[in-house]
């Protein structure tokens, strides 16, 4: 509705998780709507369940849609090829490598040594998730938003390194190679090494 109201003013709206549901459903006419060329007050269609024929519905020129989704999730398989059609894809990917990654880190207290070592084990980890190309791949990297803080930890230091390691990292390892223990055990020491 702000969209509609504030024509010259570009609006996002970002639908996180995209691909979990059923888009076909959850969408409906809004797949017809969401396209380029049929944007704007003379597209305007009464929905499903407006009231009335005068009550529609139309998305503004100025809206942009973000759809959110994690390649490493098995249902982007069900992204049907309506919406392939009417978005745009672009692939993120972990920001280890951004300077700016280690100045945020910096900036939130994390000892530059620190912040070095996060970057370079998480890049050295990421390189083997995305060699293994039998089970996981490039998708699968571990994204730095782990190494973000939120504000709430009492110190970001060695201890807060370690436990992200053992409780968000290494889990996550034991998923990835539920059946080769010896390998995560491997790679968590080389984390904590």
């Amino acid at each position: 509705l702000r969209a509609q109201e504030e024509p010259d003013t570009p609006h996002v709206f970002i639908i996180d998780e995209i691909n979990r549901g059923n888009l076909s459903k959850i969408l409906g006419e809004l797949l017809m709507l969401i396209e380029v060329d049929k944007r704007g007050p003379d597209f305007a269609i009464p929905l499903t369940y407006s009231r009335s024929s005068e009550e529609t519905f139309y998305v503004p020129e100025n809206l942009y849609l973000l759809g959110m989704m994690n390649t490493a999730d098995r249902s982007l398989a069900m992204v049907d090829y309506a919406l392939r059609r009417r978005f745009s894809f672009a692939a993120l990917q972990p920001a280890f490598d951004s300077p700016l990654f280690r100045t945020f880190l910096t900036d939130q207290g994390v000892d530059l040594g620190l912040a070095n070592r996060i970057i370079e084990r998480m890049n050295a980890l990421n390189e083997v998730i995305g060699d293994d190309e039998k089970n996981l791949g490039p998708g699968f990297k571990i994204g730095h938003s782990f190494f973000c803080p939120l504000g709430t930890e009492e110190s970001l230091d060695e201890e807060w390194y370690k436990r992200i390691i053992r409780s968000e990292i290494e889990p996550l390892l034991h998923e990835y190679w539920f059946d080769n223990s010896e390998r995560v055990a491997e790679l968590v020491a080389d984390l904590l090494r």
